[in-house]
């Protein structure tokens, strides 16, 4: 008979064995990859609860499942902590993604085949924006906007242009490798003149707004859609805001347009990353990012890095490796090998395909999480520097061995044994 009270270590080992491996990884190297991040063992722990057993369908208050009076309160308190912490009139804490949580809202806002124009994913977007190879850019038709190949940013006279050309319904604001403060006021100005509707995808900024550390979307855009991980620094999870006069629809499209049974121990997780971005340390916490950023852009570029655009205003950077004669794919597997986890990414009217890019993105917020600053971003810099000029094996066993010192000076979950961060 299955013991309901055995731990993970003596149900199941073999599982135990491979979390304890993943969490000696995040010990033990430097996360750079940009849409990562540590959550606390708060919003962990509520993963981890038996709110997983419960279905829920529907909505706090009209549900077609009994017994749902405690996960009521668990999803309106997430409800209220997101209206609370982003200034909405309405929240939608249920979807599993960001990329479920776009769907979602396109499917409310427009229908199928008609127009919609987000960032070009070579150029910074998101593959969930109308991407040939995402259903996204099968059920509606899509066109894509870019960066100014001589500044690396937006160019809203040229966005202007081709939104009047174009004319879609649908206007996407965000990406996943933009670097820049997005003009949200210029974006709704835009969609105004032709009548469409704009959606903001702040995934990868959502902390950053919480913070105070980069401009709100929510008093621009009709609708803006989020992850929770990333800079928000919560579970890997979507949510939705809007006006109160999209909220039937956009509720609809969320269930039962797109999804069944909401992930309430997620929902739990939600309502405790959104309570703890509520504080004054989560905001000082939001400008450490953003100032961890800055620093590393620059000493990365004072090492003859070449970094789009110029620089950043938020927690990322997108390296253009072709000063190096490097390609993003060989830089993510050298420094893979000395410790420090990075993720190849194509740059601008790349030249090289996807498989391989001209790139990689870094970002500042999971080694702002672990305590580091200002004087371990220019170490970072000098470690990545030497590993990717000299990638020989002498050369990366000692960078590793000094990324392994340095991480044991930040620890991470170190309570935590035996397949959780507990």
């Amino acid at each position: 008979m299955l013991d309901l009270n055995a731990p993970l270590r003596e149900a199941d080992p073999a599982v135990a064995r491979l979390v304890d491996a993943e969490l000696a990884r995040q010990r033990h190297g430097l996360e750079m990859i940009a849409s990562e991040n540590f959550a606390s063992r708060a919003v962990i722990d509520a993963m981890g609860t038996p709110l997983t057993n419960k279905y829920a369908e529907g909505y706090p208050g009209r549900r077609y499942y009994g017994g749902c009076e405690v996960v009521d309160q668990v999803e309106q308190l997430a409800i209220d902590r997101a209206k609370e912490l982003f200034g909405a009139e309405h929240a939608n804490v249920q979807p599993h993604s960001g990329a479920q949580a776009n769907f979602a809202a396109f499917m409310a806002l427009i229908r199928p085949g008609e127009l919609l124009m987000g960032m070009a994913l070579p150029h910074g977007g998101h593959l969930s924006h109308g991407a040939a190879v995402n259903h996204s850019g099968v059920v509606w038709r899509a066109v894509h906007y870019g960066v100014d190949p001589a500044t690396g940013r937006i160019d809203y006279d040229a966005l202007r242009e081709q939104v009047r050309r174009e004319r879609p319904r649908l206007l996407i604001a965000g990406g996943s490798a933009y670097s820049r403060i997005l003009d949200f006021a210029a974006f709704r100005a835009i969609a105004d003149e032709v009548e469409a509707t704009l959606l903001v995808d702040m995934a990868h900024v959502a902390g950053l707004v919480a913070g105070g550390v980069h401009p709100s979307p929510v008093p621009h855009a009709q609708v803006v859609t989020s992850t929770t991980h990333k800079t928000l620094r919560g579970p890997r999870a979507g949510f939705i805001l809007c006006r109160a006069d999209l909220a039937k629809a956009i509720d609809r499209s969320v269930f039962p347009g797109t999804q069944g049974g909401p992930l309430e121990h997620v929902i739990a997780a939600k309502a405790v990353a959104f309570g703890e971005a509520l504080t004054g340390d989560f905001r000082r916490y939001a400008a450490e990012v953003v100032e961890n950023a800055r620093v590393l852009a620059a000493a990365l570029a004072d090492r003859g890095f070449a970094i789009v655009s110029g620089g950043t205003d938020t927690h990322l950077m997108l390296v253009d490796l072709r000063p190096k004669h490097l390609t993003g794919k060989v830089a993510e597997q050298v420094l893979g090998k000395a410790g420090i986890t990075v993720n190849k990414n194509t740059i601008p009217d790349d030249p090289q395909s996807p498989f391989v890019t001209s790139g990689i993105r870094i970002g500042t917020p999971a080694l702002t999480t672990r305590g580091m600053g200002t004087a371990e971003m220019e170490l970072i810099a000098g470690l990545m520097d030497r590993a990717l000029a000299t990638p020989d094996d002498d050369t990366l066993a000692a960078v590793r061995a000094e990324v392994e010192t340095l991480s044991a000076e930040f620890p991470l979950y170190e309570r935590a044994t035996a397949g959780a961060a507990r």
